[in-house]
């Protein structure tokens, strides 16, 4: 979603703004542009519509060589894609602000600005802001006090860069929902929604926490909290990558990252299995003397991680006497919750920045919980510094804004939760055994099940003129299901939906035509006979049928059964090796559809935003 990078330093800062965006591209967003204080003290500003090679060609006819500078990419929220509605956004060419998040008084602003004799040259909430600035930058006021009355009076969540060419030697920053880091250098600071943007030019940061101002300039900062106070913040050295990722052989960093898949667990793995038992791999002080006293077990998270939860509930009441509740958390935020008893409240999110479920984490606390436990792939994101334990998966940079490896390492360590809880509980050591057993094996299977590409491949042709299909599971195979509809329906733009084998005669068979592909896993556990009569219900109506099962199953390829045989597998673990099949056929289709398929159209990767 919205990048934010900012610079002040004594050199020209236009090429570390640019490159900070390139960075940032994976995110999603529709348009970019910088703004520069130059050398006369006036602001520049150039905007694109498009990627950010569309800002670098204006930038390659109006080079810019100021010292201080915001830059953005933006993903709409308030007004359409268009460059009037790019950030930066300019005040009377004084004050240009960046903006991340959603300002949710925004109108009644707008109006009280309009009777000021504002003007408006867009339909964004972000020009409030900066109009909002300039209002509050009187004769003598600093830009830190005019932004620090401005914030104020907005509701909603922002993270802000703002200069002005009244203050060329200073960057404020704010902070309130959306992140923002504080990059230090040596005679230069930087400001970023994301430690990748900063990544080519320092290595040590400062995380603002929620309601943060900062003051930068080349050779300090200061930092006042919510309350006015002057706080010092840790200084962390970071160990991220750059996302500098060649593609190599790969024509799509989704195909690379499904490829990447078995390393990817492999290196989520490694050093916490022991010979039958799981090491104690969760960060934090006391974790296994809290698991013990685990009663409910609560799941939330958006997406992706969404039925990486709902996949984890299956698992958890099969292997353990804890209820586990999974909800999505944009409802949950803002449902009321009946009290419930020694609650362990676990958050999921690739990038640790959802909104949603950082909000959720945020109710949660003031509610009270036993404690919270964010599964993550950033260390160093807010959801996993705002909780009181983390449970990180290895999955490296993930490019693509279709989740593929996040999701089957964020499956992995929630096994790993499982068993921990189970260990903490002095209960069935023999399941733990046999869960550390399955784990051990899955790099290996993950390999065998990225063979039948060139197979899956060749069944894709089949949808490419398809506009509906229906995926089906049953068990833990439903939440397989509907991440294979949402994959297909993110990247080729297929309308896909997925429901349980089961509640087919409750209604969906009355879509069932040759036009409709139906697709469906059935690897070999209990409820397969299940599956095969539901299987039955579509072929004899006339439903063509593309089913990936297990080779044991007894399934015969026909005219309208087409069949991918899958190797045998654990139960435990069969919903992370089906996973892979779905996620080929995603691909596959959006590639012969000839759709962008590592950024989606209208999808962000990190969603900042409600």
């Amino acid at each position: 979603m919205c990048g934010i990078v900012g610079a002040i330093a004594q050199r020209p800062v236009t090429e570390i703004l640019v490159e900070g965006l390139r960075r940032l591209e994976y995110r999603g967003y529709d348009s970019a542009g910088v703004a520069v204080v130059n050398a006369d003290n006036s602001i520049k500003r150039i905007r694109a519509l498009g990627k950010v090679i569309e800002l670098e060609k204006k930038l390659q006819k109006q080079p810019q060589k100021g010292l201080l500078g915001i830059s953005h990419t933006r993903w709409a929220t308030h007004g359409e894609p268009a460059e009037r509605n790019a950030h930066p956004h300019l005040s009377r060419n004084r004050v240009a602000v960046v903006h991340n998040g959603i300002i949710e008084n925004y109108e009644q602003l707008r109006e009280s600005l309009i009777a000021k004799g504002y003007e408006f040259e867009s339909e964004t909430d972000t020009e409030v802001i900066v109009h909002l600035i300039e209002s509050n930058l009187v004769n003598g006021s600093s830009l830190f006090d005019a932004v620090k009355k401005t914030i104020s009076k907005l509701s909603g969540a922002f993270a802000l860069g703002v200069i002005s060419s009244e203050h060329p030697d200073v960057l404020v920053g704010a902070r309130q929902g959306s992140p923002l880091v504080v990059g230090l250098g040596l005679g230069e600071n930087f400001l970023a929604s994301d430690v990748q943007a900063l990544l080519p030019v320092t290595t040590r940061f400062i995380f603002l926490e929620n309601g943060d101002i900062v003051n930068i300039e080349r050779d300090k900062i200061r930092i006042e909290d919510e309350n006015g106070n002057p706080v010092e913040r840790e200084i962390k050295q970071s160990q991220a990558c750059s996302l500098e990722s060649e593609l190599g052989e790969y024509r799509h960093y989704m195909l690379k990252e499904i490829y990447e898949q078995p390393m990817a667990v492999q290196n989520t793995l490694e050093g916490r299995l022991g010979r039958d038992s799981i090491n104690a791999c969760i960060s934090g002080e006391n974790v296994m003397q809290t698991l013990a006293k685990v009663k409910q077990v609560q799941i939330v998270a958006c997406g992706t991680s969404y039925h990486a939860g709902l996949i984890a509930r299956y698992w958890m009441e099969s292997l353990t006497d804890i209820p586990c509740h999974v909800e999505v958390a944009s409802e949950y935020r803002y449902r009321r919750q009946a009290p419930r008893e020694d609650v362990l409240f676990v958050t999921i999110s690739q990038s640790g920045e959802t909104a949603d479920t950082l909000a959720a984490l945020e109710k949660t606390k003031k509610l009270g919980c036993l404690a919270s436990l964010s599964i993550c792939n950033v260390d160093e994101s807010s959801l996993v510094r705002e909780s009181d334990f983390s449970l990180l998966t290895v999955a490296g940079p993930e490019i693509g804004v279709a989740s593929t490896k996040a999701f089957t390492t964020q499956l992995v360590t929630l096994q790993l939760l499982i068993g921990l809880l189970i260990q903490a509980k002095n209960d069935s050591p023999e399941k733990v055994a046999q869960l550390v057993a399955d784990l051990k094996k899955l790099p290996a299977l993950l390999e065998q099940s990225l063979e039948h590409d060139s197979a899956i491949e060749q069944m894709a042709e089949d949808f490419i003129e398809k506009h509906n299909a229906l995926f089906l599971g049953r068990g833990d195979q439903y939440p397989v299901a509907m991440e294979g509809a949402l994959k297909l329906k993110e990247i080729s733009y297929i309308h896909a939906e997925a429901y349980p084998a089961g509640e087919l005669k409750h209604g969906p068979l009355a879509l069932v035509d040759s036009e409709m592909p139906i697709v469906a896993v059935a690897p070999n556990t209990v409820l397969l006979e299940k599956l095969k009569s539901n299987l039955e219900e579509v072929r004899s109506r006339g439903g063509v049928l593309y089913l990936f099962a297990d080779k044991s199953a007894g399934i015969v390829e026909q005219d309208n059964i087409h069949l991918i045989e899958m190797d045998e597998v654990p139960e435990g673990i069969a919903p992370i090796i089906y996973t892979i099949p779905l996620q080929l056929l995603s691909y596959h289709v959006a590639v012969f559809k000839g759709t962008d398929v590592d950024k989606p159209r209208n999808l962000a990767k990190s969603v900042t935003v409600e």
